[in-house]
């Protein structure tokens, strides 16, 4: 609950109000002195803080890290931490051909680009209701690129190494991937880079050979009804949890998602991983300021340091993109108490 001033907290006298999950400062803080939380350090003081003050966006920045343990992480990766064999845990899911599985059984539309998202959304509406057994549904996947944009760099390759993802995807007993015909990401070079092949689970087509959007919607449908009796003779069997990857993302964090329900998903994670399954954290830059937390925890020596690349890759970035990683937190996010990206970090490395 909020904190009102001339309240005393661990023997410190409250001088401002304190909203609910807020921080308070328990000794004086010079300008320019690290500020820690649970042990960490989650920024620098902006002005001097008295003990008893308010601690937020307005006395607390993120400073130039020297402070951290992050400027020199290489250092800290731990011995290679050993991964239990899997037991027999297991869940019901669908094997498909190319060793990979699935816990969904889903027709997937995707759109090569942003020119053919009418007509996938369309083709989807089709097949809203009277699948076959086995078919948990026909779904559409659209985005707002691919048509007039750079040939290569970083954007290409993330549009193309996502689509191609999306079509040999485990959840998907076949892909019907639709462009238009003149744009940049091509359907046929995206295949043939990332050694796709069209057959029974993945078919193509193009609205301008298909002769417009009716027509290409009308063929689409048929070429979905074509992979629905294939897709749908795959039946739910008994697999090991070895074969699960459970993706993490960020939810709407407050200054308690550290201590309750982020902490409970890595306690989830680490089960997942004992039975030789996998996770995967994809917000690099939500780990910035804790990666040494994880670097503890490197299988290898090799893996911990391709992490502190990756987070080097984010600070140039940001900045050729004149912009910081300090973007984050949220104003949400701020308002639930939490101030600087390194604070909000501490709670996304507990996942």
């Amino acid at each position: 609950s909020a904190i009102a001033p001339g309240e005393a907290v661990l023997g410190v006298t409250v001088l401002h109000p304190v909203p609910a999950g807020h921080k308070l400062a328990l000794r004086d803080l010079a300008a320019g002195e690290p500020v820690r939380k649970y042990g960490q350090v989650i920024g620098q003081a902006s002005q001097f803080i008295p003990a008893g003050a308010h601690v937020h966006a307005h006395n607390l920045t993120v400073g130039d890290r020297s402070h951290t343990p992050s400027s020199s992480l290489a250092a800290t990766i731990a011995a290679p931490v050993a991964r239990p064999s899997p037991d027999k845990t297991a869940f019901e899911g669908y094997r498909r051909a190319d060793g990979q599985v699935g816990t969904r059984n889903v027709i997937g539309i995707i759109a090569s680009v942003n020119c053919a998202a009418t007509a996938v959304r369309r083709i989807a509406r089709r097949f809203e209701q009277d699948l076959p057994g086995s078919i948990d549904g026909v779904a559409p996947f659209t985005h707002s690129s691919g048509c007039g944009m750079a040939n290569s760099g970083d954007g290409f390759a993330v549009l193309e190494r996502t689509l191609a993802g999306y079509a040999r995807h485990p959840n998907f007993g076949g892909v019907l991937m639709l462009g238009l015909g003149c744009e940049v990401a091509q359907i046929d070079a995206l295949l043939d880079r990332h050694g796709l092949n069209i057959g029974p689970r993945l078919r193509t087509l193009t609205i301008q050979d298909a002769g417009g959007t009716k027509r290409s919607v009308d063929r689409g449908v048929a070429m979905i009804r074509e992979m629905l009796p294939e897709a749908n003779r795959i039946a739910r069997e008994t697999l090991p949890v070895s074969h699960l990857t459970l993706a993490l993302q960020c939810g709407g964090s407050d200054a308690y998602s550290g201590i309750t329900a982020n902490p409970s998903l890595g306690a989830a994670v680490d089960l997942l991983v004992r039975h030789g399954g996998t996770a995967i954290l994809s917000e690099t830059p939500e780990i910035y300021g804790a990666e040494h937390l994880l670097t503890r925890r490197a299988v290898s020596r090799e893996v911990g340091e391709k992490l502190i690349a990756h987070i080097h890759w984010w600070e140039k970035y940001t900045a050729a993109n004149h912009a910081e990683m300090n973007n984050n937190p949220s104003p949400g996010n701020k308002a639930g108490g939490l101030t600087t990206i390194l604070e909000k970090s501490l709670g996304a490395v507990a996942k």
